[in-house]
């Protein structure tokens, strides 16, 4: 080091399991030869010597004893090895009284070439003790089972929760294995993994094993148990320690949890009513029982009707006519059913009646009795099939969804020896309710269906038109008809000043709802397009429309319908300008577009990303890049690129690939590069919209400064009526010459200049006057009596349509004319 340090900066903490905290003890830099270089604030109040009676200075005046070499040179040693060192020493505080610290020695470092430790040090504290009864006392009623096992694994100590737990008497216990025990345990591998604590002394954590004990021989438990070892001074393991707790409860409901959760991806994998009652079926046995039927209503079954079972229609038929449609057993061929699939059946459990339907309670018989007297009268086949197959335990769940009864699910056991018991109610409920929404989807899926597609179609734009800047072709692919109806929407708007909008967008979700939000967001589009707002700023009103919308749909609303409720949607809004051959775009969570240029390069320009619609609070960007004549924009829907790889980087290099080809007819391109992203159907809709640019040649657009002087109007007239005639509209001369009289003599009273006035020959005759001036143009109807307040009035009568854009520098006024 070239000068020694007047205070040193604490790095930072050494670890998670380390005492010290190096940014509030003691800390001091000594080099090799003891010398102290860095001298902390807190090691001048530790001590109480500032830094200039100690930098530069032997460490060993701080100790209150005197340095042993051999023990420095130790220490010094374990710290180059990068192990560091810890323990207690005697410091000397500055008046004179002895001080007891823990300290730290780090790993040693380079500073300015020399070898240097990091000494950290906090002021040594009283442990707290403990007197051995207490321990005990603890030892004996904590209420987690505890053990101890010699090295040949028998017991030498255990609790009162231990012996509690499994039932055995203490004195019976000690002295003998586990095994020798509790054969109803994994006592084998339990003893195993204490075999491996002596062994490698790693202990072994929260192992949950399930069983039966002496305590509670009638019900299956389970446990968790923690080995660790035990060492004596020495370092010599001389046992295992074991802890013990019952976590039954969690058990169960991670068992029940794992086995709906199962179901979930197991029953309802299509929209097939008797294809889902099949699926709960082979999903029960023999996870769950050895022996079931589910039976559904005839309406659920029928193609005509839609079901007439309703939970509170008031009292119920006196028969249940239903058919049979799932049906599975651990015997093959199912010898226990009376009734085969398809077959029409009435099955009730005595003494219930079709009531039991319509109560949705579930019945629990934990021992069935073929002899008894209801079951014979009543049921007397069934009697003999429970007789000869042993069937001697059943559950009975009526199946009910979204308030219509469909039919009865019955599971019974047979090979397995436990009877069903209340516990086993809820997972037999949960597993019958999954199935329950899944037939009523799909019974419902046909009319929801037609319905949405035709919904969809009224929905969707009939003839694209974009006009002389762009020429647009669209392709829309629905999805697989398992998947539902999606929400993916496009449009094409014409705007002022030949400009052209183009949107595409994909609602959340599938279904009616979506099909409807998706008409809802569209509409919305087409009418803040109209208020002539930049991309950014449609997307933030939109944004606010999704938001209303959500906020309307009720719990009550969101469970009647068979989708999901309506979250949000992504949305691109792009608006090209043929004039200066720009496209400004701004996008809410939706892909980038796809421009490729006339030579065939491809390009993804990504404006900023923006959030998804219906999220709030967040800004929306636009960006705008420059188009060349013939350049090729595509905007599709995710769904296009995702594919079934799910790899978006993948299928926008193929879409690129596919749009990339010359073909000069777009909608054929269009429907080709579908059809070759997406061979087969997809469980998502798919759009795509494609745009050819053309510019608006200097020879199409006129524009002229506008003095600020009331006296410029005549000229400026005579300018604008001589390039009409000069483009051969000589029908539109007089009216342009009044709307161009009204808009400039408006702009020099009550705008702000710079003006502007240009004209626009497109499919329509385009007037506009530009301004400095974010005042908005009103609308007047003057009285008779009024000299003024005519101008716009008379626009409005001379133009097709009028309106006001506003710009980054003011706004445009504008006025369109038919040209004949």
């Amino acid at each position: 080091m070239d000068a020694p340090r007047q205070r040193c900066d604490p790095p930072a903490s050494a670890g998670p399991h380390e005492p010290f905290d190096a940014s509030s003890d003691a800390a001091a830099v000594v080099d090799t030869a003891g010398v102290v270089l860095g001298w902390s604030r807190a090691a001048e109040a530790l001590l109480g010597r500032p830094a200039a009676e100690v930098v530069g200075r032997p460490a060993a005046r701080l100790l209150d004893t005197p340095v042993n070499p051999l023990r420095a040179a130790s220490v010094a040693e374990r710290c180059r090895s990068g192990m560091g060192w810890s323990g207690v020493a005697a410091l000397r505080h500055r008046d004179g009284h002895r001080l007891d610290v823990d300290l730290r020695v780090s790993a040693s470092f380079a500073i300015g070439g020399g070898e240097c430790f990091l000494l950290s040090a906090r002021e040594g504290r009283e442990r707290w003790t403990m007197d051995p009864s207490v321990l005990d006392g603890f030892l004996v009623r904590s209420p987690v089972g505890m053990a101890v096992v010699d090295r040949d694994l028998r017991f030498v100590w255990l609790n009162d929760t231990l012996e509690r737990i499994g039932g055995v008497p203490r004195d019976q216990r000690l002295g003998r294995r586990l095994s020798e025990l509790l054969p109803g345990l994994e006592a084998e591998p339990l003893e195993g993994m204490m075999r491996k604590v002596l062994e490698t002394g790693a202990p072994v954590t929260d192992h949950e094993y399930g069983g039966w004990s002496w305590a509670d021989p009638y019900r299956r438990r389970a446990w968790s148990t923690s080995f660790f070892p035990l060492v004596d001074a020495d370092g010599t393991v001389t046992g295992v320690c074991y802890m013990v707790l019952d976590v039954t409860e969690r058990w169960n409901a991670r068992q029940l949890l794992s086995l709906v959760n199962e179901a979930g991806t197991r029953v309802g994998t299509t929209l097939d009513v008797m294809r889902t009652a099949q699926e709960l079926a082979d999903f029960a046995v023999p996870r769950f029982a050895d022996f079931v039927v589910v039976d559904l209503l005839e309406h659920v079954l029928s193609t005509e009707g839609h079901g007439t079972w309703l939970t509170d229609a008031g009292p119920a038929p006196a028969r249940a006519v239903m058919r049979r449609a799932g049906l599975r057993s651990v015997r093959e061929g199912c010898p226990e059913a009376v009734g085969r699939l398809g077959d029409r059946v009435d099955f009730l459990p005595p003494p219930h009646d079709a009531r039991l339907l319509i109560d949705g309670e579930p019945v629990l018989l934990p021992v069935l009795d073929p002899a008894d007297e209801l079951w014979v009268t009543q049921q007397p086949e069934r009697a003999e099939r429970l007789r000869a197959f042993g069937l001697h335990s059943l559950i009975c769940v009526p199946m009910r969804a979204r308030n219509t009864v469909l039919g009865l699910t019955t599971f019974m056991r047979s090979v397995n020896p436990v009877s069903f018991q209340p516990d086993d109610v809820l997972p037999a409920r949960e597993l019958v309710a999954r199935a329950a929404l899944c037939v009523d989807n799909a019974r419902r899926y046909t009319r929801e269906h037609s319905a949405a597609v035709t919904l969809q179609r009224s929905l969707l734009p009939q003839a694209l038109k974009g006009g002389t800047a762009l020429e647009v072709a669209s392709s829309y692919l629905p999805a697989d008809p398992r998947g539902g109806v999606g929400g993916d929407w496009f449009d094409v708007i014409p705007l002022s000043g030949a400009r052209v909008g183009l949107v595409v967008g994909d609602v959340v979700g599938h279904g009616i709802t979506a099909a409807a939000t998706m008409g809802r967001l569209r509409t919305a589009v087409q009418t803040l397009a109209d208020m002539e707002l930049p991309p950014d700023e449609l997307l933030a009103h939109l944004d606010d429309l999704v938001l209303r919308l959500s906020e309307e749909m009720t719990d009550d609303e969101a469970a009647r319908q068979s989708s999901a409720a309506f979250l949000g949607a992504t949305c691109l809004y792009a608006v090209y300008d043929p004039v200066g051959r720009t496209c400004t775009m701004a996008r809410a969570g939706h892909p980038p577009p796809v421009v490729v240029a006339p030579d065939g390069r491809v390009s993804f320009p990504e404006p900023p990303a923006g959030p998804p619609l219906g999220l709030g609070g967040m800004a929306f960007e636009a960006a705008t890049i420059e188009l060349a004549e013939n350049s090729l924009l595509g905007l599709y829907t995710d769904g296009l690129v995702e594919g079934g790889d799910r790899d978006m980087e993948h299928g926008m290099a193929r879409l690129a690939e596919a749009l990339s080809r010359p073909e000069p007819d777009l909608r054929k391109l269009c429907t080709s590069a579908v059809r070759r992203l997406l061979p087969d159907p997809q469980p998502d809709d798919v759009a795509l919209l494609l745009a050819r640019t053309h510019g608006l040649g200097a020879d199409h657009v006129a524009s002229w400064d506008v003095p600020a002087d009331p006296a410029a109007v005549a000229e400026l007239r005579g300018l604008a009526t001589r390039q009409v005639a000069d483009w051969g509209l000589d029908e539109l001369v007089m009216t342009t010459e009044l709307i161009v009289s009204e808009l400039v003599t408006n702009a020099i009273r009550y705008a702000e200049p710079p003006v502007r006035l240009r004209l626009l020959r497109d499919s329509r005759l385009t007037c506009e006057v530009s301004d400095a001036s974010s005042t908005a143009p009103r609308l007047r109807h003057a009285r008779s009596t009024d000299e003024g307040g005519r101008g716009l009035f008379l626009v409005a009568q001379l133009a097709h349509r009028w309106g006001a854009r506003y710009t980054a520098t003011g706004k445009v006024i504008w006025a369109e004319q038919e040209i004949p």
